[in-house]
């Protein structure tokens, strides 16, 4: 195999193929990418054995052919060339030899016939979205994805169909939930219930910022794929069940307030610089009119803010965590946000007033 390839050709597809790729790996091969040279297109693919990612980019071939090459070694590499250079790769004897200028590097290949097999059949189902909305369903629920591996079934977001006419995102990790949807794409109706793991959602993310085209989503029970321009990302789905999340999103709460979400925002930033670490605790004293922002410390350091706000009911005391609450107002894309909330023990509901399409959930603390 000997190939020529502009440096930045090469660069964007191993960008992706190095975050896919683990860094320590039991099995030499799956630390490889594989280099396959034809029809002046250079393809390349990684695996972890729980997600795939194959990309094509155009490239100059002397000789065609295929190779496993270590990943991550390439990718630094390359990654370190003058912008702008051309990069030749030849494979003979066990090696492949990269060079660029006055640059030469020789890594060992591994067998192609030792990668695993690439497997996208069986899926049944396949509708196509575009870039904006994915985008939608996938920033607004992603940071509400629970890192405790013990209930491995909130380690990605829920989708599915929902009332029957509707895409929904969901995700929680117990203290938060996050809930965004929008109208069921065309041919997504019988698509099954499935929870997308937390990797494969942030590797997703990375290819939706450039993208313009629709995307290409096909779905089984057990796993999800998703063409990407001329990336195509292959994910095997969590498999366990995701809670009745309908029953944390409370319908009754009639304690309402209203305040502009940079205010807030900023204001919770603030106090919560004199917030205990651990519990990053901020407290919300809310009365006719005002809202009182307050921290303490341990070390006897204490912080409040009085902010204007919309609201006649009787007074109230809550606790929140200021990072989940932060996390939140990022997310709110209007001027305004709502606060409903039932007492100081129980779930408020959080939401923009003029959208109906996103909501969030959050638990209180004690303070």
């Amino acid at each position: 195999m000997k190939l020529a390839i502009d440096r930045m050709n090469l660069l964007r597809p191993l960008s992706h193929i190095n975050s896919v790729v683990e860094r320590r790996n039991t099995i030499p091969i799956l630390s490889n990418v594989v280099l396959k040279a034809g029809s002046q297109k250079l393809s390349l693919t990684a695996t972890d054995m729980d997600m795939d990612i194959v990309t094509t980019t155009t490239c100059s071939i002397s000789n065609e052919g295929a190779t496993t090459i270590p990943a991550h070694l390439l990718f630094e590499i390359v990654k370190k060339l003058p912008e702008g250079s051309e990069v030749q790769i030849q494979v003979a004897d066990g090696h492949a030899q990269i060079s660029s200028g006055r640059s030469n590097f020789k890594l060992p290949t591994l067998p192609i016939e030792d990668f695993p097999a690439i497997n996208s059949s069986d899926m049944r189902v396949k509708f196509s979205i575009a870039p904006p909305d994915l985008r939608n369903l996938v920033d607004t629920t992603k940071f509400a994805v629970s890192m405790e591996e013990t209930r491995y079934y909130l380690n990605g977001i829920y989708m599915h169909i929902s009332d029957t006419t509707n895409l929904t995102a969901v995700a929680t990790d117990g203290h938060r939930l996050a809930l965004s949807q929008m109208k069921a794409p065309s041919g997504s109706e019988s698509m099954p219930s499935v929870i997308l793991p937390r990797k494969a959602v942030l590797e997703l993310r990375k290819l939706l910022d450039d993208e313009s085209q629709e995307i290409d989503m096909r779905l089984s029970e057990s796993r999800a794929e998703f063409s990407v321009g001329d990336i195509r990302l292959t994910t095997k789905l969590i498999d366990g069940s995701f809670p009745d999340y309908k029953r944390v999103i409370p319908t009754g709460n009639d304690k309402i307030i209203s305040i502009n979400v940079d205010l807030l925002s900023a204001a919770v930033d603030r106090v919560s610089t004199i917030a205990s670490d651990k519990s990053r605790a901020i407290k919300l004293n809310i009365g006719s009119g005002q809202l009182v922002l307050s921290a303490t410390n341990p070390d006897a350091s204490s912080a409040t803010e009085t902010l204007e706000i919309e609201y006649e009911g009787e007074t109230i005391d809550i606790g929140f965590n200021a990072r989940y609450l932060m996390d939140i107002l990022t997310q709110i894309k209007g001027e305004v946000i709502a606060i409903e909330l039932a007492d100081s023990g129980s779930p408020s509901l959080l939401r923009d007033p003029e959208d109906d399409a996103n909501i969030f959930v959050l638990m209180p603390m004690r303070v």
